[in-house]
């Protein structure tokens, strides 16, 4: 697909393990031609990890895009009226993340942006990342699942042996969920499997 003439916003949550994993994902958007917002937590904004700090983050985000990052919710607010996200993707989108979105809590950037979308009932499509997927988010997820216009990337158990309650999205299928959420259909499967640990 073409994404020329599309405006995609991509909002980053902080599960740091996996934007080594999302980053490429971004560059497939850019190189087939969509303008990619990027929009991150406070936590991707002001959180180093032994995954890479903040301002790697940032400066990968701002070189790949060349757009700059919508990083508080004075900067998010303005998404709703402008309409200006075809679709956003919320990859990856955490545990925290998730229930905050499945009760209606607007407390950052990223769900700021959510909310915008839902407003304009424009595809909003989920790459969750969460230990808990499986335990206390599972209602959640539940509830995200039969929203109208909220899409998710195709998502499976990542280390049922050690982590058992902990769901992680095929991070490789962000761009083709969106293009599917764009035509109002939800790419198939959606539980597919991981790769498993020993």
């Amino acid at each position: 697909m073409s994404w020329q003439g599309i405006t995609v916003g991509y909002a980053l949550s902080g599960s740091h393990c996996t934007l080594e994993e999302v980053m490429p994902q971004i560059q497939r958007f850019v190189d087939a031609g969509a303008n990619v917002i990027p929009i991150v937590s406070s936590t991707i904004m002001t959180t180093d990890t032994r995954f890479g700090t903040s301002n790697h983050w940032q400066d990968t985000l701002r070189s790949i895009t060349g757009n700059k990052i919508i990083s508080s919710l004075v900067d998010a607010e303005p998404l709703g009226p402008s309409k200006l996200l075809d679709v956003l993707t919320i990859a990856p989108c955490t545990g925290n993340t998730t229930s905050k979105l499945a009760n209606a809590m607007t407390d950052g950037p990223v769900l700021m942006a959510a909310k915008a979308q839902m407003r304009n009932q424009r595809p909003l499509v989920l790459a969750i990342s969460t230990n808990d997927g499986l335990g206390l988010n599972a209602a959640n997820i539940a509830k995200l699942l039969i929203m109208k216009n909220v899409y998710f990337v195709p998502f499976g158990q990542d280390n049922p042996v050690a982590k058992p309650n902990s769901l992680v999205a095929r991070m490789d299928l962000i761009p083709e969920t969106c293009e599917a959420a764009l035509q109002g259909k939800q790419l198939q499967p959606l539980l597919v499997e991981r790769f498993l640990y020993a």
